[in-house]
């Protein structure tokens, strides 16, 4: 079983930067689409960004100028860079692999937008 394990949540102030990081245990991201989501609390988990097989991206309309999704096969790992953070970033960010028959998901990482 493939494990997806997040990292660099944390608290940052408005206009703030954060780079997140999900590590698969396998090398696996190149053969499969794999994507960031966010759960702010009280709502339901949305799209943040995805990228494909074959390394194209698609943003959500709101963080598109500001976050970034990319893919380092050698490290088996995907990275979302997130700059001009707000209060309305904050969420549990999570990414998930698409497999032909399930999706798997990390843990989470939490982001603040704070002062």
């Amino acid at each position: 079983q493939v494990l997806l394990v997040e990292s660099g949540g944390g608290l940052v102030q408005p206009g703030g930067s954060l780079r997140l990081s999900c590590a698969a245990s396998g090398n696996i991201f190149k053969f499969h689409t794999t994507a960031w989501w966010r759960q702010a609390p009280g709502k339901q988990r949305e799209l943040v960004a995805s990228i494909a097989v074959d390394g194209r991206t698609n943003y959500a309309e709101f963080v598109k100028g500001r976050f970034s999704a990319s893919r380092d096969n050698a490290r088996n790992t995907v990275y979302l860079q997130m700059n001009g953070l707000n209060a309305e970033d904050t969420a549990v960010y999570y990414c998930s692999l698409q497999l032909i028959s399930e999706t798997l998901w990390g843990q989470g990482t939490r982001v603040t937008v704070s002062s």
